[in-house]
């Protein structure tokens, strides 16, 4: 289970891909839809392997990354 929730806001996502660049697990990519601005936005590929690090969201120059401790038995 994972220990960890990352969540992307696909409408403030501008597709710059900071985040990719600094994420040490690679589990960040590129999603093949468009928001409503015409951006790819970025979202996690591998939720079980994120460490919680928040490297992607202190990098996102738009807010557009939240990081969520999971406590015992929450869902996800």
């Amino acid at each position: 289970m994972a220990k960890f929730k990352v969540t992307f806001q696909d409408e403030r996502c501008k597709g710059c891909g900071l985040c990719m660049t600094v994420c040490p697990k690679k589990i960040i990519a590129m999603g093949k839809h468009v928001n409503s601005k015409g951006y790819s936005p970025a979202g996690i590929i591998d939720q079980e392997s994120c460490i919680g690090c928040a490297s992607c969201a202190i990098m996102c120059p738009d807010g557009a990354i939240e990081i969520y401790r999971l406590e015992e038995g929450d869902a996800q």
